[in-house]
């Protein structure tokens, strides 16, 4: 069993192209499509199928992969226990995130930690709510940070109610309001973010009947902000993505206050690396 050429293959499948996984994986295009070949011999099947799109996998393919998928994993586990063995010396700590805790949590705290461990590296994997939910599943990562409720197979740690602001341009003439008016939300314009199937600013117009009028969707905080400083319409944040940020725009308040869950999900944690346990401890216990 040759682990390196499952994983060739599931790199190929994860970024749509050979060339793409032999730069994540540091091996040549020829390399990757050559252990690729190997294993479709050693098989007798054919595994992918290339169109203009990138690669796919065949109906063979599809069979195989999960169980494929399975087996890496379990080495990562295996790694990891090894790992364990000689101490949190020396590793990597893979984390899936959003935007808001990627600027505002993690810095910090990474910082922190690399002064009691510096010969820890980190791989951050930056996506919407879905995508981080599918890593950690996966593998792809040791751990993510997602809006809870998680999937119920996830083991979950709460870590920060963060509120849901109102945002609007400079000038608007609701900017000097103490708090926004939850009908005002149907009277301009609306910047929706929703970062994949998570969508609780979604649910706020459920909740209270409303009907915005959405001009924009997008999971990228930074994309909705310009936006509203450009005066194409109003739009509600999380407060931690609103900290320190450098767009002419005015936050208030709910008229009906809103929040969303933050906290950690992984697939089980007793068999995270001790570097990764060590680091959840440090950011549960810092964090609040």
């Amino acid at each position: 069993m040759n682990l390196h050429k499952y994983e060739a293959l599931i790199k190929t499948l994860e970024h749509g192209s050979l060339t793409k996984a032999a730069e994540a994986l540091n091996y040549t295009q020829s390399g990757i499509s050559r252990m690729i070949k190997d294993l479709e011999m050693e098989w007798g099947v054919s595994l992918l199928e290339r169109g203009r799109s990138g690669v796919s996998l065949t109906s063979d393919g599809l069979k195989l992969f999960p169980q494929l998928k399975r087996v890496c994993y379990e080495n990562r586990v295996l790694q990891k226990q090894i790992e364990d063995l000689h101490g949190i010396q020396s590793g990597m700590i893979r984390v899936g995130t959003f935007s808001s805790v990627a600027t505002h949590w993690l810095p910090n705290m990474i910082k922190a930690f690399q002064k009691d461990y510096p010969m820890i590296d980190f791989e951050l994997l930056l996506g919407d709510y879905t995508e981080i939910e599918t890593w950690i599943f996966d593998g792809r990562v040791d751990f993510g940070f997602l809006c809870l409720p998680a999937a119920a197979e996830l083991e979950t740690i709460f870590l920060e109610k963060d509120r849901l602001l109102a945002v609007l341009p400079e000038g608007h003439p609701m900017a000097d309001c103490n708090r926004l008016p939850m009908g005002e939300l149907e009277k301009n314009p609306f910047m929706l973010l929703q970062k994949g199937g998570k969508a609780e600013i979604a649910g706020i117009f459920e909740k209270h009947n409303l009907s915005p009028r959405i001009h924009f969707t997008t999971w990228d905080d930074y994309a909705i902000m310009s936006m509203v400083e450009n005066g194409l319409g109003i739009s509600i944040l999380p407060e931690l993505i609103l900290k320190r940020s450098p767009y002419r725009i005015v936050r208030k308040e709910l008229e009906i206050p809103a929040y969303r869950d933050i906290g950690i999900a992984m697939r089980d944690r007793n068999s995270l690396a001790m570097a990764a346990k060590r680091f959840l401890e440090y950011f549960s216990y810092r964090i609040k």
